[in-house]
């Protein structure tokens, strides 16, 4: 967890909501100089800070609105601060809550240096970003359809399909399986959903293709030369990552992407693991696929799961694996070395 710490002469929380944001500036010593609640833009909240804003820190909760409000900062040159939602409990506690109260803890936060930061992912990449992720949104529905199709194939008791209706060309002739009427149209539609989605999928995945190129390719190499990444995989953790600069050691990368447990520790009594949420569920996903993917014609890497499996079983060595992966991500995108089989299985990465 990190904290900002940096002195200000003026510190402002803002509660920031779709319509409005309440604000809460306080100097140096806790006083409160301006409390009020406003509309959300730009001009109107330049506006309000304007006889604050030379010494200014602004500070809002990690929450879906705070893109245009970072961005604005940004260009104003008004040091911005996003806090943590996970970690600002400080904000749910007390016997009352509302905008105004939610404003003033974090101005208070803010000022003694207890705002739990989150990152602040660059306007350059992030729209990318989302559209990468908003792909994997539609690949979910996209598999939706195939299984809905699968299980009312089971449903009714008829002779499976054969083929994996994931490619088109198999398609043909599975709707006229279905002798009752009603249950051909619910086929039929989502076959037709399936062509459009893999148009659009198709697509979409070719300007992703080219604005990584664009944005990072070196890196984007670096990732692929993983055995078993390929472009979509390769590209989710280019722009989950943004810049691995931004952690210091492996051990703050690989916890971002959730691949260790934190324990829970009072009096020298261990009460298990928490914080299971806390971090980027998007590397995880990916590197747990990598981890699988790896093993795909790779003799050497089943070997070394499989030595594994012995020690730890199955399913905490996939676990390792990938822990080991992102480990090695880590070292090769601060390196700028590309993967090295021999180094990652014979010895510890780094």
């Amino acid at each position: 967890m990190r904290f900002y710490t940096k002195q200000h002469r003026y510190y402002c929380g803002i509660d920031l909501h779709a319509k409005t944001m309440y604000l809460c500036i306080i100097n140096q010593r806790g006083t409160i100089l301006l409390h009020r609640n406003i509309k959300a833009k730009p001009d109107v909240f330049l506006k309000t800070i304007k006889r604050y804003r030379k010494e200014l820190v602004v500070a809002v909760e990690c929450m879906f609105t705070w893109y245009w409000l970072s961005d604005l900062c940004a260009s104003e040159k008004i040091v911005f601060v996003l806090g943590h939602a996970l970690y600002m409990k400080a904000i749910h506690g007390g016997k009352a809550k509302n905008d105004r109260i939610d404003a003033h803890k974090i101005a208070v936060l803010l000022r003694g240096g207890m705002i739990p930061m989150a990152y602040v992912y660059s306007k350059k990449m992030r729209a990318t970003r989302d559209l990468l992720r908003r792909r994997m949104y539609l690949t979910r529905q996209r598999a939706q359809l195939i299984a809905h199709v699968q299980n009312t194939n089971h449903q009714y008791n008829l002779p499976d399909i054969g083929k994996k209706i994931a490619y088109k060309a198999n398609r043909e002739g599975v709707a006229e399986r279905f002798p009752e009427e009603a249950v051909r149209k619910s086929i039929e539609l989502d076959l037709k959903l399936l062509d459009y989605y893999d148009e659009l999928l198709t697509k979409l995945e070719h300007e992703l293709s080219l604005a990584a190129k664009q944005h990072d390719a070196d890196s984007l190499f670096r990732i692929r030369s993983i055995p078993g990444v390929g472009r979509i995989l390769g590209m989710t953790i280019l722009y989950e990552i943004h810049d691995i600069n931004r952690f210091q050691r492996v051990q703050d990368f690989v916890s971002y992407c959730r691949l260790v447990k934190s324990a829970r520790e009072s009096a020298g009594k261990r009460y298990g693991s928490s914080g299971k949420k806390i971090g980027n569920a998007h590397l995880k996903w990916a590197f747990s696929e990598a981890a699988v993917l790896i093993l795909r014609r790779n003799p050497e890497a089943r070997k070394y799961r499989d030595k594994l499996a012995k020690k730890h079983g199955k399913a905490k060595s996939m676990t390792i694996l990938a822990h080991k992966l992102a480990r090695a991500t880590y070292y090769m995108l601060k390196r700028k070395t590309v993967f090295d089989m021999k180094k990652f299985l014979n010895k510890q990465t780094g």
